[in-house]
């Protein structure tokens, strides 16, 4: 095994990680608990808010 095929191996391995990894991202069992921690950002606000803190 020379280092062309090192190369080769770590690209296959690094495109099937990827593939795997966007699979997995863009499964539908998946989908609701994404949605739900997409919106963690605005719920931090919302309870703020009705908490009486003030943004300036």
């Amino acid at each position: 095994m020379d280092l062309n095929d090192l190369r080769s191996l770590v690209t296959l391995v690094s495109l099937a990680t990827f593939a795997g990894i966007c699979t997995w991202a863009w499964a539908r069992r998946n989908r609701d608990r994404f949605d739900e921690a997409a919106l963690v950002p605005f719920m931090a606000d919302a309870d703020d808010a009705a908490m009486g803190a003030r943004h300036e």
